[in-house]
């Protein structure tokens, strides 16, 4: 079978991309207005609970669309037509759960970078918890914008040989930087973005509540709170460019590459809440993710191709997975030097 051939073309799905964009509404929909409708704190254990249904959500979904895919693959006219047999086709169906599934996983580790960036950008503006969320909601409602849009472009530019290599590049190089290269503070007020903001629209120093916006002597200035939005939005855009190519990576179907993210996205601001105050104890978790870039960086530029054109799922899966703990267990398990007891201590 052509390896380039769609196993779930636009066209043929545009319902279902309908009604997964019409579930993700609801569900964003029931998170702001019924079990957020006040703003308050999160709590870690309210954090834990969504966190553990975003992610339960997310393995249904997986569970069922691997469901429909050995019902659906084995007597798709294209797969017969080219050849396939009833048992071929359930293998590709295999595969195609787990693509989903490893993609989840990437995407869902490359977030954690996210969440860094919240907790010293809410520190900087001086957001108060209670309304953290908000800020992070209105974010994540971008970021899913922002996505589909660079998924569209990017199921696009996939088509071209070249532009595989690029990306492939791009992950590489992007990897052994976070490898390698000194961590730089971040600081607000040199991003461009911010400046222009500031030149467009007051600003005003002081919160009004939870709101974006307020007047003041009858001129609308933005508040801190949209300010902080505005600089997560410009820095989840960022994320995208690294994301994006890395999901491709693992599966060349739009379809799993837009459902995988949106889950991962999803359960962001859960993963904040639960995970900002440990932030600073996974120190070798940022050397995890610069090798899992690289990894998918190579399976796009020699892997693939060196494997017949498509490097085995369930080794990239294991290959992400192990990266993953090593680098989380080293965290956990390695005390800072300033924290490392002297010779001969009890």
């Amino acid at each position: 079978m052509d390896p380039s051939v769609i196993l779930f073309p636009f066209a043929d799905y545009w319902w279902f991309y309908a009604g997964f964009t019409l579930f993700v509404l609801g569900m964003l929909a029931l998170d702001l207005g019924v079990f957020h409708r006040e703003s308050h704190e999160v709590k870690f254990k309210e954090a834990l609970i969504w966190s553990i249904v975003w992610v339960s959500l997310a393995l249904v979904f997986c569970y069922g669309f691997w469901q429909y895919a050995q019902w659906k693959l084995p007597q798709d006219p294209r797969l017969l037509a080219a050849g396939l047999t009833a048992a071929q086709a359930t293998i590709l169906a295999n595969q195609t759960g787990l693509e989903f599934l490893t993609g989840y996983v990437v995407e869902k580790s490359l977030s954690v970078d996210n969440v860094f960036v919240f907790v010293v950008v809410f520190t900087y503006f001086a957001i108060p918890a209670k309304y953290q969320h908000r800020v992070l909601f209105y974010g994540i409602l971008g970021a899913l914008i922002f996505r589909i849009i660079f998924i569209s472009l990017g199921a696009v530019l996939m088509q071209f040989h070249w532009v595989i290599w690029v990306f492939g590049a791009f992950l590489i190089i992007t990897g052994i930087k976070i490898l390698f290269a000194p961590e730089k503070p971040i600081d607000p007020e040199k991003n461009p973005v911010i400046r222009l903001l500031r030149k467009m629209i007051p600003v005003s120093p002081q919160l009004d509540g939870q709101n974006f916006f307020t007047r003041k002597n009858g001129i609308l200035h933005a508040t801190p709170l949209f300010v902080c939005l505005v600089f997560l939005e410009v820095t989840d855009i960022i994320f995208a460019v690294d994301s994006v190519p890395a999901i491709f990576a693992i599966t060349k179907e739009p379809l799993i590459v837009f459902t995988s993210n949106v889950f991962a996205i999803l359960g962001l601001r859960a993963m904040f809440f639960m995970l900002a105050g440990v932030m600073h104890k996974f120190r070798f978790l940022k050397y995890g993710l610069g090798l899992i870039l690289v990894f998918v960086g190579l399976k796009m530029v020699w892997l693939n191709d060196a494997f017949g054109g498509k490097f085995p799922i369930t080794w990239s899966l294991g290959i992400i997975g192990t990266l993953l703990t090593i680098s989380i267990v080293a965290s956990l398990a390695i005390p800072p030097k300033a924290e490392a007891k002297p010779p001969g201590a009890a």
